[in-house]
């Protein structure tokens, strides 16, 4: 099988989006820890569960909404559990399964926590963009993230991150 190179254009698109994704992950990150003492995963999980009918998602729909392994959704609901701001109940549908639920302390805490982290994204993304280039953006995303979840993608990178047994990490 021959290398399929990346062209000149293809490298500095590529160089350009792990610079802006790194530097953005780390500015929300430290905006998080510092207003609320958690990491950008753990406010990710308070603000799907918030989005969730009655405030609660099954773990393994949890994972997958957030694109990471079940095992390290388990040690983020572990630790949010320690601090209150999640518990986990028993799945009524499948007694196999459990659910995260947000605790109100944990919706306080989103709720304190929530205007400072818009305005990061703010400040660090969309200030900077068209109307125009948001759409793009967004429909670039979607569509990498299609093709990621793809059957054709899955068998060139392993299963995806939710349906793994356990975590390389």
């Amino acid at each position: 099988m021959t290398t399929r190179w990346l062209s000149p254009e293809e490298l500095r698109a590529w160089r350009s989006y792990l610079a802006a994704s790194w530097l953005l992950e780390d500015a929300v990150d430290r905006q998080l820890q510092q207003e609320a003492g958690m990491p950008h995963l753990y406010y990710s999980v308070l603000a799907n569960l918030s989005d969730a009918p009655g405030h609660r998602m099954r773990m393994t729909d949890l994972a997958e909404s957030l694109k990471i392994t079940r095992s390290r959704l388990t040690y983020a609901v572990t630790r949010l559990e320690k601090d209150g701001t999640v518990r986990r109940e028993g799945c009524p549908t499948d007694k196999r399964g459990s659910m995260a639920v947000l605790t109100d302390e944990g919706m306080a805490l989103l709720e304190r926590t929530a205007p400072g982290h818009v305005e990061t994204v703010r400040a660090s993304v969309f200030d900077h963009l068209t109307t125009e280039e948001v759409a793009q953006l967004e429909a670039i995303c979607n569509r990498i993230t299609q093709a990621l979840q793809s059957g054709e993608e899955r068998s060139a990178c392993g299963a995806l991150p939710w349906r793994r047994r356990s975590s390389p990490e």
